[in-house]
């Protein structure tokens, strides 16, 4: 598994970097020093865990510090306090800054196996995956260091692990101006959305094909966190609320797993409430852009977001959207307090949580023949809500020639509007009861993206015959017209019929059987949104590779209406009850090609094949 470039090794660059840190811990302390001049005759040990402060604070919250301040602060809470913080990189950005993740516990369990034997909770927070939306990082270390110096949450680390990364995109970080976040109150200079190689890291985490994607799952992959909170900033509308949680599994997911889902997101809310917030449950972005009117819509959201994919692994996820217009102050302190939330939280349930977790693994490893869905929707049940926003005007506007909409902050004013939230599968596959079949000519392609997820599979070491296997037939084929995310998506159409299977060595057996099933029919069955196929990473499958000339097509044509009077009967009963068919010279044509012995019977066919049988 690709995990970005590797950290340089060697005396040289060791010693420069150690010398690089040690320049910035002095320089976090001296500033420190001369923001608190009396901290000057005060303990190095004290003066030490005042320095453990950000940009941000020390700037009043008009301010968000830089990357560097990112490693150099990692590098100094372990030295502070070494038995309860464990500063680590995994990962390199393409542009060659390393990845940084705080391990924070006073269990002492402050690696993946020591959580793991001690039975802990693992809570990953994961800021800055839209650098932008910088709230998290600041929040996050001054939580942190409050929690450590038992200002707030006592005990809570002897019962839970705090794994937090700070900011996940940072290259986009480092893309650092003001009126990156054109939507948004503050800081003064921000991040960017994307990395320097141009990703949305919060649409690649099932296709993760960004090196800091690939870097945070093997994070994931060793940690197994029990719960994610990823931290966000929304754009939008000017209302009163200053927070939205929406997590998962609470309408997806495994059943009895989701007692777990809605207890963590409505704990939140509970607590906010009493926190100074307004939060909401849902995430509040209008049916019909910039029209109040028009009322939200709930949903599920697929496995490119991160709270998408977590609990396709029978994990918690929850996505926090500070409001943007909010000032950064406010939207740090409520960031501050949704993490504080969950941490107790799950140090209260964790072993309830843990238990229920284990129990939608072993569910899922049972999973084959049975209906999984791969999308949701709203029905159309609506209810009004009173939703707290601003008197607004909705008038013609002379610059864009629409209809434009002016909020007027003084004036608080309760919105009844329509919300759709009740949830229901819109689209299911059946799993198969034994696994998938990979050929070795896609063996190596699937397997990478298997084991950046920690999905089980096996290689054949000698030929494998399935005369029962399945086969995928696309009878419709749409490829989207522009790019997405480098990709030419497409969306398939089809059914899997009886097809006989030779797999030659080198090929992949891939057991349904296992505690990420859920995760691997998103992966590999092609009609599912956000699959392999999906993101087009098989479209020379449905590409037509051979043809036959037209002059070809009408001799052959002839002789199989005078040799096959069933096939005549068909042609004419088509030309009479379909108009465009009838109209179409080509689809008339080719009515006859598809049927002849020329015929490639490889065009539109997926290469992965699907088994009932376990190997």
């Amino acid at each position: 598994m690709t995990m970005g470039r590797p950290v340089p090794t060697g005396t040289a660059v060791t010693i420069g970097q150690s010398r690089r840190r040690a320049t910035m811990r002095r320089a976090l302390l001296a500033t420190a020093l001369l923001a608190c001049p009396l901290l000057m005759g005060t303990s190095p040990a004290f003066a030490r865990s005042v320095a453990l402060t950000t940009t941000a604070e020390r700037s009043g919250f008009k301010q968000t510090g830089r990357y560097d301040e990112v490693v150099a602060l990692c590098d100094a809470f372990q030295d502070v306090y070494p038995q309860s913080v464990r500063c680590l990189t995994f990962g390199t950005t393409p542009e060659g800054r390393p990845m940084k993740a705080m391990a924070v516990s006073t269990s002492g369990a402050l690696d993946p196996k020591a959580a793991q034997a001690r039975d802990l909770p693992v809570v990953l927070v994961q800021g800055g995956i839209h650098a932008g939306e910088i709230d998290g990082k600041d929040a996050g270390f001054w939580l942190i260091r409050d929690l450590l110096q038992g200002k707030v949450g006592a005990g809570l680390l002897d019962k839970a692990v705090l794994l937090f990364v700070p900011v996940f995109n940072a290259d986009g970080h480092e893309n650092f101006r003001a009126w990156n976040r054109p939507n948004q109150r503050g800081p003064e200079q921000m991040g960017y959305r994307v990395t320097a190689q141009r990703y949305n890291l919060n649409r690649d985490y099932v296709k993760a094909d960004s090196p800091e994607m690939q870097a945070m799952l093997g994070l994931v992959n060793q940690w197994d966190p029990l719960a994610m909170l990823d931290l966000h900033v929304t754009d939008g509308a000017k209302f009163q609320h200053d927070i939205s949680i929406t997590g998962e599994p609470t309408n997806s997911g495994d059943i009895a797993l989701r007692e777990a889902g809605n207890a963590l997101k409505d704990g939140i809310i509970a607590k906010l409430a009493t926190q100074g917030s307004l939060p909401v449950g849902f995430y509040p972005s209008f049916v019909e852009d910039d029209d109040p009117a028009s009322g939200f819509i709930h949903g599920v959201s697929t496995p490119r977001f991160s709270n998408g994919y977590f609990p396709l692994r029978n994990r918690l996820a929850i996505l926090v959207e500070t409001h943007s217009w909010r000032t950064y102050p406010e939207r740090v302190r409520s960031t501050y307090n949704t993490v504080l939330d969950a941490l107790e939280l799950t140090a209260t349930n964790g072993t309830c949580w843990l238990q229920l977790a284990r129990d939608a693994d072993a569910r899922a490893a049972a999973l084959g023949g049975q209906s999984v869905p791969v999308e949701y929707k709203a029905t159309d049940k609506v209810r009004t809500i009173d939703f707290l926003g601003y008197a607004y005007t909705r008038t013609p506007s002379d610059i864009s020639g629409g209809t434009m909409t002016r909020y007027d902050e003084t004036t608080p004013q309760v919105w009844k509007i329509p919300l759709r939230d009740e949830i229901v599968p819109a689209t299911s596959v059946v799993a198969p009861k034994g696994g998938y079949l990979v050929p070795q000519s896609y063996a190596v392609a699937v397997a990478r993206q298997l084991l950046t997820h920690g999905i089980t599979f096996r290689v054949l070491t000698a030929p494998l015959r399935d005369p029962n296997a399945q086969a995928f037939v696309a009878d419709a084929v749409q490829f989207s017209p522009t790019s997405v995310e480098g990709h030419q998506r497409v969306t398939l159409k089809g059914a899997w019929t009886k097809h006989s299977a030779e797999i030659a060595a080198g090929g992949l057996y891939v057991p349904i059987a296992q505690a990420k099933s859920r995760l691997l029919v998103n992966i590999l069955e092609p009609t599912a949104g956000d699959s392999m196929a999906a993101w087009g990473d098989f479209n020379n499958a449905f590409e037509r590779k051979e043809y036959m000339e037209g002059y070809v097509a009408e001799e052959q044509a002839r002789l199989m209406l005078a040799q096959d009077p069933a096939l005549k009967a068909e042609f004419e009963r088509k030309l009479r009850e379909d108009a465009e068919f009838a109209r179409s010279p080509g689809a008339r044509l080719d009515f006859f090609y598809r049927r002849h012995p020329a015929w490639d019977a490889g065009t539109n066919r997926y290469p992965v094949l699907r088994t009932d049988t376990v190997y």
